[in-house]
């Protein structure tokens, strides 16, 4: 791993050709590339209002391995100033944190 991203990092990956970002959890980071259990960011906000009402899950994360030719960033998901994370905004809809929903309390950061 590289420092700084430990397995069960909340992240967010932009890639390239296509362009997309997800927003996940970390599994494993190598030279060959990245996997994550994650979303496209496209579907976040569909997908946390889903959990908050109970609903049958049309959208969830799913197990994915992206060379690195693709990936154009990585980013650890943390607040900005005013600006909340994708964890926060979890918890702020969903009413419970994403560690505890995806049974990751006490791992990573």
């Amino acid at each position: 791993m590289i420092e700084g991203f430990l397995p069960a990092s909340l992240i967010i990956v932009n890639l390239v050709n296509p362009k997309e970002k997800f927003f996940g959890v970390l599994m494993a980071l190598s030279s060959a590339g990245v996997t994550m259990r994650g979303i496209n960011l496209d579907s976040f906000e569909d997908w946390i209002h889903q959990i908050a009402r109970n609903e049958e899950p049309d959208l969830d994360l799913i197990t994915m391995f992206v060379p690195l030719f693709r990936v154009e960033r990585i980013f650890l998901d943390e607040p900005s100033g005013a600006i909340k994370s994708y964890g926060q905004r979890f918890e702020e809809v969903a009413g419970t944190t994403i560690r505890k929903f995806l049974g990751l309390d006490g791992a990573g950061d």
